[in-house]
């Protein structure tokens, strides 16, 4: 791992752990809410956060790098049906959960900031790929230290999004399209150094 990935990780893992800190010290019950069920209703927030997945993914979709759809073919099922499972979970439980709409000033709050600033970063990281050749390299690049940041990045801001709203099951369901994800995208930068 190189230095800037350690940095960027080790600077997200520090601003979580000094929210977390900071939330469970002002919080009276800090684990209320967790085992609850999600507050039904359609999410802004999580449309908001779906939009800037999708928008990029589609252009995308269009501007594919050379050599992808055959590198796709040799996707591990296992970590496929992750992601995919891990993508429609995501999808239904940031639209459902209203959770995710309050915005009351407090050390929460931070999780939800934190969240919005790793997706305006994704947004740039697909900018940077956009106006770049477009290859698999290009695609399975770092951005600001992040490795494999077109998987990374939206990852760990769902994940943000579930501790924010206080949901086990986007929580989990952020973990699942984790491992999915990251993990494919890991084996095809794997099959590009080789």
């Amino acid at each position: 791992m190189k230095k800037s990935n350690i940095i960027a990780v080790g600077a997200l893992t520090a601003a979580f752990a000094a929210i977390s800190a900071w939330s469970a010290m002002t919080s009276a019950e800090p684990l209320k809410g967790w085992l609850q069920l999600p507050k039904w209703g359609v999410s802004v927030t999580g449309i908001v956060f779906l939009l800037m997945l999708f928008i990029p993914n589609i252009i995308w979709s269009k501007n594919q790098p050379t050599g992808y759809e055959e590198s796709a073919k040799h996707e591990n099922k296992l970590l496929l049906g992750l992601e995919r499972t891990g993508e429609v979970l995501v999808s239904v439980f940031v639209l459902i959960d209203r959770r995710l709409d309050r915005f009351a000033v407090s050390p929460r709050l931070g999780y939800l900031i934190l969240a919005l600033i790793l997706m305006i970063m994704y947004e740039l990281y697909w900018i940077k790929y956009f106006r770049s050749s477009r290859t698999l390299g290009d695609m399975y690049s770092d951005y600001c230290g992040f490795p494999l940041a077109g998987a990374s990045l939206p990852v760990f801001a769902v994940f943000l999004l579930g501790v924010y709203a206080r949901s086990v099951f986007l929580t989990a369901a952020s973990l699942i399209l984790g491992i999915g994800h990251i993990g494919i995208h890991l084996m095809h930068k794997k099959e590009i150094e080789k």
